[in-house]
């Protein structure tokens, strides 16, 4: 197992110098899940909900998270993304998917970007519907695929098979 690069070597936490670290495109993906009663999945998809559009306020919602993580985690560098996108999708007639992708030209990954994206974009789906299905469940959140930098390429074998389930999922639904 590798070093944790957070702690100097007294244990003491650090951030970690990316200074002397090439420049790479770097790109992650992450998902999360929102689980709900089947009408307000409805209400959600016929934009019925009183406060607004819930899919696009979530969407601005996590764009705006993976931009702002190095504030919400303590030892994130701050970060000059490229590119934050957001797709969410039914899977059923109870779950909406969140995946995030988050880009950068940079000397450190993005992965806590991707994956606080989606935490927050179901955060946001979650606010905007409480009055109406207090008994949502967030997540489960992960990392699907990250690239770029000294440790290479990481792809989930879940990802695919999860890409390729939602895909016939929503054609089963659609």
């Amino acid at each position: 197992m590798s070093t944790l690069t957070h702690f100097d070597e007294t244990g003491a936490s650090r951030m970690v110098d990316v200074g002397d670290k090439g420049v790479t495109r770097r790109i992650a993906r992450a998902e999360g899940w929102v689980e709900m009663e089947p009408e307000t999945l409805r209400t959600i998809l016929d934009r019925r909900v009183a406060k607004g559009d819930v899919l696009e306020i979530a969407r601005i919602a996590g764009i705006m998270a993976a931009k702002e993580t190095s504030r919400l985690i303590p030892l994130c560098h701050p970060l000059a993304l490229s590119s934050v996108r957001i797709e969410l999708s039914p899977v059923d007639d109870r779950r909406l998917r969140i995946e995030s992708c988050v880009q950068i030209d940079g000397q450190t990954g993005v992965e806590m970007e991707a994956l606080t994206a989606v935490s927050v974009t179901a955060l946001t789906v979650y606010d905007m519907c409480k009055a109406i299905d207090r008994g949502m469940t967030l997540g489960p959140f992960r990392l699907l695929e990250k690239s770029g930098g000294k440790s290479g390429h990481f792809l989930r074998q879940s990802a695919v098979e999860s890409v390729a389930e939602t895909s016939s999922q929503i054609a089963d639904h659609g």
